[in-house]
């Protein structure tokens, strides 16, 4: 039981009253119930709800919020309201998921989105057949498969309501901002679900992925999710490298490193960086335009200059420097970016395969963070 004396948070008719009085104690905080007019009870002209003083910032922050504690009908899956503009973050439910959720829920506070927590799961399909004889086969698969099929759905739910649980409680204490959120889980190989999901989705303005650390990504070369997603996928989307403490939210970021082209898709991405990172927040970042085509002749002289006049123009916010042209995946860690931008073009599956785009590559290089823009 908290300490300090009571004091009113609220005051309601008698059924929102009492709303907000589960509603808190649901989340820990003791709260009672008082008729304003003690005088003649019997006249009702309001319910005061009262909690302990301590409780205060705890309390505030769920009242502000009621959407995110409200008590969930599990019988029904948590869905994203039609034509809101979310954030889809995948999540393993490992540690470096939760650290991009923090990232995700500082982006979509700024820009007022939902987010929404996807997980794929993948149950083993067997086909094999015991043979009793010659003449007699016997399926012994299809009962095993349907039970394991079953605990591994059950464990995927477990483990998105404690990925909930956590990301509520972080709420609560002030750690991350309270914004709206959902989560889907879905059956199915992790890249393609993702790939459905934005298909079916017209809502979803960016996706945030989590990543190993670059000294992890070699075993990751076979089939990272990460570089298929960031392959085919025709939204922004944001790589959040693990054990990267620092980055929180784009706010953190200083300095930027865009692999130019010295064509339009430099323009499409400053715009989509701009809108991400509006300048009434993000004031004093350099950005740092590096050709990322070493076979790059230098008589683009011309292509530099409009290229520059442009960002002088339209981000006069951002301080721009051009860099020579050469092969500048061994210069990007040099340079010290907080942030790296790649315009990405779409590429059919069979040259994802033998050439891939420069944003796989990059994202095997290393561990800066990345924001990969469509073009």
């Amino acid at each position: 039981m908290a300490d300090g004396r009571l004091i009113t948070v609220a005051i309601h008719t008698f059924d929102k009253a009492a709303q907000l009085k589960t509603l808190l104690e649901n989340e820990g905080v003791e709260a009672v119930l008082q008729n304003v007019n003690l005088s003649d009870p019997v006249i009702s002209s309001g319910v005061r709800v009262r909690i302990h003083e301590d409780d205060l910032p705890l309390a505030l922050r769920i009242i502000e919020n009621p959407e995110i504690f409200a008590v969930v009908d599990k019988a029904k899956p948590m869905e994203s309201v039609t034509g809101e503009q979310t954030l889809l973050l995948p999540v393993d439910f490992s540690e470096r998921s939760f650290h991009s959720a923090k990232v995700a829920f500082s982006i979509a506070a700024q820009h007022g989105w939902r987010v929404v927590f996807l997980h794929a799961y993948l149950v083993p399909r067997s086909s094999s057949i015991m043979s009793l004889s010659d003449s007699l086969n016997f399926d012994v698969s299809q009962a095993g498969e349907s039970q394991a099929s079953i605990e591994i759905a059950r464990g995927a739910h477990e483990m998105m309501s404690s990925l909930i649980e956590r990301v509520k409680s972080s709420i609560k204490r002030g750690l991350m901002p309270g914004v709206k959120f959902s989560s889907v889980l879905l059956e199915g190989v992790p890249e393609e679900c993702i790939a459905q999901y934005i298909k079916e989705n017209r809502t979803v303005r960016l996706i945030i992925m989590g990543t190993r650390a670059a000294s992890r990504k070699a075993h990751d070369l076979a089939g990272s999710i990460t570089a298929e997603v960031l392959d085919s996928c025709r939204i922004q989307a944001l790589t959040v490298p693990e054990g990267d403490a620092w980055f929180n939210s784009l706010a953190d970021v200083k300095s930027v490193s865009l692999l130019s082209t010295l064509e339009q898709e430099d323009f499409l991405a400053l715009d989509a960086l701009n809108r991400l990172m509006p300048p009434g927040k993000h004031l004093d970042v350099k950005v740092i335009c590096l050709p990322s085509n070493k076979y790059m002749r230098s008589t683009t002289k011309a292509a530099r200059t409009a290229l520059s006049e442009y960002c002088n123009e339209h981000f006069p916010h951002y301080s721009f420097t051009l860099e020579n042209a050469g092969s500048k995946l061994e210069s990007l860690e040099q340079n010290g970016p907080d942030l790296i931008v790649v315009p990405n073009r779409k590429k059919n599956m069979l040259l994802r395969l033998f050439n891939p785009g420069l944003a796989h590559r990059i994202l095997f290089h290393t561990d800066i963070p990345m924001m990969v823009i469509p073009v």
